[in-house]
């Protein structure tokens, strides 16, 4: 890429935008500032940015600069992966524990995302409903409908998905009010002392990883509660309660504590326990989920079992 050069964007034919920058991100980088405006990663924005489909006033700039508010940005948006409308494959493992008018509630397994994106071309939860035979919510992003929150692909457990509009409308303003119910169950290396206690501290993207987060001061407010449920002898089972939903949150906090999660190598976890125990991915299962149902408010909530490797790792560490 030659930086300061003109001319119409390179690259794939996409979706092509064009907007002025809001108030909201004067200042703020280029890469971060079509991360948050579209909805992408970090590094799917650094790539839009080096093939030259992003430019500032007409001209190609480089990825860390700063925008004006009002600037004249244009992007060429590449073509997304969008759930296929004719003969879905199942997802194995995916499984349905409550199906109404308005949600269906799902337990993930460990290997699946919540929806497709550029980089990412296995199962995923949206598919594996729509391969049951559901109709989602049209709501939100083509690849995105029906998704009111996420799990991390290798995080096993409680997901909804919205079915009707008022759901999705619902469902996205109480994740984003703080008004449902989030359980998680880690499985932790050590012992954090306090045995309970509460994280409060900012995270944001790491900054010279972008598949990583971490607590930063400037970052998001971040707030994790955990108590432990088990100690074993070289690990914890912690019970986790969510305030806020950051991406890779409990991950982050616990790796901030020196206590990662066990299998989760992104984040320092010893890949010896991991193996030792089972493990191929991080310990973390989203256990509960509670909140107002969109169709006449009742306050629902479901459980879910622990998954065979994890349970399987709980059973070695008790053996121990």
């Amino acid at each position: 890429m030659v930086v300061g050069s003109t001319g119409p964007p390179v690259g794939p034919v996409g979706d092509r935008r064009c907007l002025a920058v809001p108030d909201g991100l004067d200042g703020v980088r280029l890469d971060t500032a079509l991360a948050r405006l579209f909805g992408l990663s970090r590094t799917a924005a650094v790539d839009i940015i080096e093939r030259g489909a992003a430019t500032v006033g007409g001209t190609v700039r480089a990825k860390s600069e700063r925008l004006h508010a009002g600037d004249w940005l244009e992007i060429m948006l590449p073509e997304t992966p969008r759930p296929p409308t004719a003969d879905p494959q199942p997802v194995a493992g995916l499984t349905v524990l409550h199906d109404d008018s308005d949600v269906v509630v799902v337990d993930k397994p460990a290997g699946v995302a919540a929806h497709p994106s550029p980089g990412w071309d296995g199962p995923t939860v949206i598919v594996g409903v729509a391969a049951m035979g559901h109709r989602v919510s049209t709501s939100g992003a083509a690849e995105r409908q029906g998704i009111v929150h996420r799990l991390d692909v290798g995080t096993t457990g409680l997901m909804v998905v919205a079915k009707s509009e008022r759901a999705y409308t619902a469902l996205k303003r109480a994740f984003r009010d703080r008004a449902v119910t989030k359980g998680y169950h880690a499985l932790v290396q050590g012992h954090p002392d306090p045995s309970r206690g509460t994280v409060d501290a900012p995270i944001d993207r790491h900054p010279t990883a972008d598949y990583r987060w971490t607590v930063v001061a400037d970052g998001k407010p971040s707030v994790t509660h955990y108590e432990t449920i088990e100690a074993f002898r070289a690990a914890s089972l912690l019970d986790v309660r969510l305030e806020t939903g950051r991406t890779h949150q409990i991950r982050v906090h616990m790796a901030a504590l020196r206590h990662p999660c066990v299998g989760d190598l992104t984040y320092g976890a010893d890949p010896t326990m991991a193996e030792r125990l089972g493990l191929a991915r991080q310990g973390l299962h989203a256990q509960r989920l509670g909140f107002a149902h969109p169709a006449d408010g009742r306050w629902v909530e479901f459980e879910s079992r622990h998954p065979a490797d994890l349970a399987g790792a709980l059973a070695r560490l008790s053996e121990s």
